[in-house]
This record gives structure tokens, sequence and C-alpha cells, in this order.
């Protein structure tokens, strides 16, 4: 199978940086044009973790644009660093310390991603993401949830240690009208990764107990944490997706998190974020309409990465 080609945007079209392809049908990148794709996109990625490290370096958190570089553990670095994805050589580039041995080969004066070098558990872990991507796309989406999980999470947590963002973010509603609002419905999240920080005795609530282990009969691309997964997925398949497919998950889910955290109890004002109430019916069109958007927003992050993960492994 033909590997996907990753998304080159900034290619002009004059004669140096014009694409070439090698016999085995890879895109060849000219030195000074893979030089220019890598600086863009440090200096893109830069106005995230700059900051970031900033705020690591005196002990505060921001609590939603911090979560994805904390909650994820992809480290700045990581995001920082370009790589082209599988089907793209480049020229004069020398294997060492960005483009490592481990996953690059040299051949003909370019330097590409050689699959043959993949470890076996790497292998593994893109059958799997593949796998999870395949399986929430043929899922019809569920809505609904009105982002009810954030909810669950503080549910009779008298004390900050119980309340995650306590310290930083006060809950817009007392502790005792929001773990009346927890009663007051059902629960219907799907996701396990957020059901497991359910407080104990909030996980009665939910219409259905996900666990790891049922990750593929569970997951669908209504869910905000699902979508927002996909940063997570690419994450765990670089270098072999490539760097632009990586920021394109890495901006949707920092949208996400906006939208996750909007909606949740605490107050957000103090960050620039104005409620989404969902307590009120208002809000839980206002918060479904942007979890629709944003599932459509998803699909082709989605359809991208199955491509690419496909294409690597075939």
């Amino acid at each position: 199978m033909k590997a996907e080609i990753p998304d080159l945007g900034l290619l002009h079209t004059d004669r140096q940086n014009t694409l070439r392809h090698s016999a085995n049908k890879d895109a060849i990148l000219s030195c000074d044009k893979w030089h220019q794709l890598a600086a863009h996109h440090r200096e893109r990625a830069e106005r995230w973790t700059l900051p970031y490290r900033k705020r690591r370096a005196s002990g505060q958190m921001h609590p939603i644009y911090d979560f994805l570089f904390i909650y994820y553990r992809n480290k700045p670095s990581h995001l920082e660093a370009w790589h082209p994805g599988h089907g793209v050589s480049l020229e004069e580039a020398p294997v060492g310390e960005t483009f490592k041995e481990a996953y690059y080969r040299f051949k003909n004066g370019c330097t590409s991603l050689d699959p043959s070098r993949m470890k076996e558990a790497t292998r593994h872990r893109l059958e799997m993401a593949l796998r999870l991507c395949q399986s929430v796309s043929a899922r019809p989406a569920a809505f609904g949830c009105f982002g009810m999980h954030e909810w669950a999470m503080v549910y009779q947590g008298d004390t900050e240690s119980e309340v995650r963002h306590a310290e930083r973010l006060p809950l817009r509603l007392s502790q005792v009208a929001t773990d009346a609002f927890v009663r007051s419905r059902p629960i219907q999240c799907s996701h396990f990764d957020a059901f497991r920080f359910f407080s104990p005795d909030a996980k009665d609530f939910n219409r259905n107990q996900p666990s790891k282990d049922t990750r593929l009969d569970n997951e669908q691309c209504g869910c905000l944490h699902t979508n927002m997964d996909l940063y997570k997925l690419a994450t765990q398949c670089m270098p072999w997706v490539g760097s632009e497919l990586l920021w394109k998950c890495f901006k949707f889910a920092m949208t996400a998190r906006q939208l996750d955290m909007q909606a949740s109890p605490y107050d957000c004002t103090s960050l620039g974020f104005e409620p989404i109430k969902v307590e009120t019916s208002a809000g839980k069109l206002e918060y479904e309409r942007q979890q629709r958007s944003l599932s459509e927003a998803a699909k082709p992050l989605r359809e991208e990465l199955i491509k690419r993960l496909e294409g690597i492994l075939a």
C-alpha cells in the first residue's frame, strides 16, 4: 500500500523546493525545504511549550492549557521536534539526535523512516491505535452526556485533595448544589479514562461501567474525551505519523479541553472563559451544539490517522 504523504502546506512552486520522488515513491524534500518546515513547526509549538515551561518553573499550572502536557505525558520537546512522517525522504538530513537510527535509515543521500526497524512493542501500539480508531469510526456518535464526567469527579469532594482544581478554580455552585445536580440525572459516560476519575460514590450513577478492556466496545466519536485522545494516539504513534498530523491533533485537543472546562463545575472566568451552564436548559443545548461541532471536526483527523497507520503497518 502506498504511504500517505503528509500535508506539506508550506511547499513553494519554485524549482528548488519542488517535490521529487524516490524509486520507492517516497516524496523527497530538499535540505532547504525540510529545514523550513522544521523551523516553522518549532515556532508554532513554542507558542505553547515556552509558556508551559515558564509556569512549571515558577510552580504554577494553567488548568486548561497545561492539561495536554501533564495528562498525556507528552514532553514539550517531543511536540517541538519535527518529523516528516512515513513516506517522506529528507535530503542531507543527518541520522542522529533528531532523526534517530532506531527509526531512520540513510540511503542514496536521503534520510527516511524505516518501518523494518520498528520494535514489536511499537508495532503492537500502532496496531492497537488503529483498531481503536477504526472501532470509533464505525460506531454511531452519541450525544447528550453534557460533560457530566467533570461533575462526577468532584461529587462529595469536601477537601481540596478531592477537588482537583480547587486551589486555582472555585466551584461555580456550592458543594451541596453540585452534589444535588450530579444526583438529579443519570450519567452516560462511555470513556474509561474519564470514568476512572469519578469519585467513588458517583460511579454507580453512570449508566454503564466502562473499563480499559472494553474500550473497543464503548468509545464513540461523539465523546469529547475520545476525540481529544486523538492527540494521545498521534503522540503514541510518533515519529511514524509525522508532526503535521500531531500538530493538528494538538490544536484540536486544546479546543476540546476548553469546552471540557467551560462546561465543568469549575468557575473559569478568572482564566478568561465564560461558563457553559449545563445545569440549565440553555447550557445543555450550547454544550451539545459545540460537542457535535467538535465531533465533526475530529472525523477527518481520525480518518487521516487511520490512513497513515494502515500505510505504515502494511
